[in-house]
Formats: C-alpha cells, structure tokens, sequence
C-alpha cells in the first residue's frame, strides 16, 4: 500500500520531469479536424511515438536509472519487456554507461528486440508459454547482484512515465478527460497522478485489448484479476495482471476503465495512419480506439496518450490491408 498523497506524488512527477529535461523529448501533441468533428470535442493527442526509443517508457527508464547509487550502477541493470520498456532500459544503459540485461519473450516483436540489442543489451529469450519472465529475471538479478528497474511497478518508473500527461496538460493549457492506455498501468497510474495534480476534476479513463482485459475486471471488482498471455495485436498490454503498486494507484486515481476489441485497435491504427500520418503501434492506438468505438464519450477538451510507434512491417502491412 502507497502512503503518499497525491501531493507527493505529483512532486515525485513534477522532479522527474525537470530530471529529463533536455534528456527526454518534449513530444507534440497533435490534432485533426476531422476528428474533432466526427467525435464532437477537441482531440489532443499526446504523441509519444517521437519518444526517444518511439515510445513513452524512456520516460521511466531514465527517471529511476538515472537515480541509482553508483553502486548500484556498477552492478548493472536488468528488466523485463516485450519491447518498449526493454528498448528504454538498453538506451538509458547506454547514455549513463549502465550495463543492462533484458529478458525478452520469444515472439516479442523483431523490430524491438533489434532496437535494444543494438543499444547495447543483453537480451534473454525466452518460451512464455513455458516460463515467467519475472522468475528469470529474479534469477539473473540474484546470480549477477543486477539491480532490478522493472516495467512498472517502481515509484520512480511510473512517476517517470507520468510526465508525458504533465506535459499535455501543460501544452494543453487544461484536460476535461484524459484516455490512457493499460498494460502494467504503470503509464496509466502515473498519468492519473499527473492529471489529477492538474486538475482533480479532469476524468481519466484507461483503456485496454477485451482480451486482455484483466486492469478493467481488477478496477470494477477491486481483486487482483490475472490474464496469460492474452491473444491481442497490442503486445505491449500482455502483461498478466496490475502491479503490487499500480492496482491501488489505479483504482484510487482513475475514474473509469474501457475495453475495445481487436477489430477497434486496427481501425485506429489505420485512422492514425492514414488520416493524420501517424505511426502508432496497436497498444499506442487504444485511447483513440475507444472514442472511434463509443466504448468513452468525448466531451470537451480530450487528451489522448499515444504511447508508442514501434510497430513492425508485416504487422502494420496486416492492419493497413484492412
């Protein structure tokens, strides 16, 4: 259980934003008219696809490696991720001379483990039909003495991450709503920190895969809910379930969770594709996907996380043929 106040909080986002300063991109926000006029409200949309590494994980990468003790430093750094997160902590590693080791699912996008083989990682792949990644790491970090940053269950992590919602609430010049996405909820409860520190009558609603919907069963059932696995194009939300941390974050900063279906996760990669000129991989598109689909009513002035753009040929090629 979290004892700090939202006051605290939102000062923990607020020092890891001046802590990237210059480090992290200030990502823009973009709009469409088009948009605005077939959902009745003014769109923003939060684009962390120009995050460095093209997602908003380098934003909690840094934050909490950017605080180790140099011991800590010396004994280098392990994770685990399906990409983005792992991209961060090999990007991080590299710009603070931090050696890094990242266990990878085997059938994690090729494009992502690539990117963080090329900054620099050692990755660890492994069958996740058969393993936990959480277990191989605890493995790792126990023979080698690594210091752990994991995806987003670390205060220093999600605060890092929620930086991108204080930054669209600040470019914004105020939200009326704000659409996350949710795999771990580490963007999302970091978001709602910052959103709420804002703005505590901004509404913040979170949005993930309905085959990977156990954050949604976890909010409205208040029990730890758990999905393996989950069958859905957006791989970055196949986390099994919330986090020791970012279930009680959630469920006391977020107003409300949605779930939208894989064909609504295609068709708001393509709107962004095609309309907009976006690269937005499937898990960066569901905030929108949920307001194409009815699934959250747009009202006023409405910030959307785009969270990341790391998205492969074949499976880009896949959605864009309709």
């Amino acid at each position: 259980m979290i004892e700090k106040s939202l006051e605290e909080l939102f000062g923990m986002v607020k020092d890891a934003a001046a802590r990237m300063q210059g480090v992290a991109n200030l990502t823009p926000v973009m709009t469409s008219r088009t948009l605005n006029e077939c959902l009745g409200a003014e769109v923003l949309l939060k684009c962390e696809n120009f995050q460095r590494i093209g997602a908003f994980k380098f934003r909690g990468a840094y934050n909490s490696m950017s605080r180790l003790s140099d011991d800590e430093r010396r004994r280098g750094v392990i994770t685990f991720s399906s990409g983005n997160h792992a991209q961060a902590v090999a990007l991080v590693g590299k710009l603070l001379g931090i050696e890094t080791a990242v266990v990878m699912p085997q059938d994690a996008p090729v494009i992502k483990r690539e990117a963080t083989e090329a900054y620099g990682a050692a990755v660890i792949l492994y069958d996740p039909q058969e393993r936990s990644r959480e277990a191989i790491a605890k493995e790792l970090q126990q023979q080698h003495g690594y210091t752990m940053i994991p995806p987003f269950d670390h205060l220093d992590v999600l605060t890092g991450q929620g930086t991108s919602a204080l930054e669209l609430g600040e470019q914004a010049n105020g939200l009326d709503l704000l659409l996350a996405p949710c795999g771990g909820g580490g963007l999302l409860s970091g978001c709602a920190i910052a959103a709420k520190g804002l703005n505590p009558e901004c509404r913040v609603v979170g949005v993930e895969p309905e085959t990977a919907d156990d954050a949604t069963r976890s909010y409205y059932s208040g029990a730890l809910q758990t999905v393996k696995n989950p069958p859905t194009i957006a791989d970055g939300t196949r986390t099994p379930s919330l986090g020791k941390l970012t279930f009680p974050l959630v469920r006391k900063y977020v107003d409300a969770m949605a779930t939208v279906s894989e064909d609504a996760i295609m068709e708001a990669v393509r709107v962004l594709f095609f309309r907009m000129k976006l690269v937005v991989e499937p898990s960066g598109a569901l905030g929108l996907a949920a307001l194409l689909s009815g699934k959250v009513q747009a009202k006023g002035r409405v910030g959307v996380i785009l969270s990341g753009g790391n998205i492969d040929g074949p499976t880009m090629q896949h959605i864009l043929a309709g």
